[in-house]
């Protein structure tokens, strides 16, 4: 577990420069050091591995992730498969976000059932984040419960009448253990909040009380106010931001956790799939996906703090296929760097995890090498040829 990489260049999602020339010693999974190639010391027994024509960059993170659900075509209805099933798909997933670059995972809602490692009945991403606790050959997660929706909004969620129910929800979602809460605030009736501000301030509270962060689901316009007058920490798509509204996310500190890979896997099913929501939807996708980007584009412009998801599994998107979201921020309007951190250290910050997405000397060897430059073409983002 002791190599050198040598003579890559390293970029921290900062800038829009690469460290040309640079050398990375890892001993036990710490970076020992970092610097100009022409200063380090090989440390005796140490493997070099030859890093030139490469890019270092830190190891992403899915800030919007459905860690025991596979994505394709027919996502929403695997929502109901034997948990004993989506036990294997998360053990899959796991596999191809390393492989992929992704170290860290936020996940933001799964299915409800009893674990059988445990005996426990909870929301099944969070068994999965404590059986995977301590191993390398897995991301980190950290993991809300089940998705808590307005009565008669969607199957496979938590289900509550009103704000007290809301705020009952939430707290037996923390005695559950999880790391954070998230509310589905598109409801029943698409110009209607289902829960007013008063209600969703309510929730944070409770659910701040006990150090945890709340995300709203918010597509729409009336959600997406109600959560961020109700303070939630981030909203998720956020399909429909205008520009007061994005002000007011940028004052707050509210972040926007876009997904936009999931527009861009919609209009591939039209060549790859017979579904009519895909083949004869096309017009309503493609308005869809418009409309998404040009909300990031308002936040980004209105200074809003972004952090990028790929929504495999809630979504139709594959675990490990983040570099489409990067890619997807650049059409935004997004600098590719500024992209790249989205998916790197601002996905940390959101987390509230101080070495995620971040590459320095005396923190964890969380990195992977690309053939090429992804501060000048994201697509070399795809090119992973070693992951630390």
């Amino acid at each position: 577990m002791r190599y050198v990489i040598r003579g890559t260049a390293v970029t921290d999602a900062r800038s829009p420069l690469l460290q040309l020339d640079q050398s990375v010693v890892v001993d036990d999974h710490i970076i020992r050091w970092m610097g100009d190639d022409d200063d380090v010391e090989i440390p005796p027994g140490a493997a070099v591995v030859d890093g030139s024509g490469s890019t270092l960059v830190p190891a992403m993170v899915d800030s919007h992730s459905h860690i025991t659900l596979p994505g394709g075509a027919h996502w929403i209805g695997h929502i109901s498969d034997p948990v004993g099933d989506l036990l294997e798909i998360a053990e899959r997933n796991g596999q191809r976000l390393i492989s992929g670059g992704v170290r860290w995972a936020r996940d933001v809602g799964s299915p409800r059932g009893l674990d059988p490692r445990s005996g426990t009945e909870r929301a099944i991403a969070l068994g999965v984040r404590d059986h995977w606790h301590g191993h390398r050959d897995r991301p980190y997660i950290r993991a809300a419960g089940t998705w808590i929706a307005k009565a008669g909004t969607l199957d496979g969620m938590i289900e509550v009448a009103d704000g007290d129910g809301l705020t009952a929800a939430v707290e037996a979602q923390l005695d559950e253990g999880a790391d954070l809460i998230k509310l589905y605030l598109d409801g029943p009736d698409p110009d209607t909040s289902p829960f007013t501000p008063g209600e969703v301030e309510n929730a944070v509270a409770a659910a701040s009380a006990r150090d945890a962060k709340v995300a709203a689901h918010a597509t729409r316009l009336s959600g997406t106010q109600s959560g961020v007058a109700g303070g939630v920490d981030s909203i998720e798509h956020g399909v429909e931001i205008d520009a007061e509204l994005a002000a007011d996310m940028a004052e707050r500190g509210t972040y926007l956790v876009t997904t936009h890979s999931v527009w861009n896997s919609w209009q591939t099913f039209r060549d790859t799939t017979a579904i009519e929501r895909f083949t004869g939807g096309a017009d309503q996708i493609t308005a869809r996906k418009e409309a998404a980007y040009e909300s990031t584009n308002v936040a980004y412009r209105a200074g809003v703090s972004i952090a990028g998801g790929s929504d495999f599994g809630g979504g139709s998107v594959r675990a490990g296929h983040l570099a489409w979201e990067v890619e997807s921020l650049v059409d935004c309007g997004l600098e590719p760097w500024e992209a790249l951190a989205a998916v790197t250290w601002r996905g940390g910050d959101l987390l509230g995890e101080p070495t995620a997405g971040r590459v320095e000397r005396g923190g964890p060897a969380d990195f992977f090498l690309v053939h090429g430059n992804p501060l000048d073409d994201p697509r070399a983002l795809w090119r992973i040829w070693w992951t630390g």
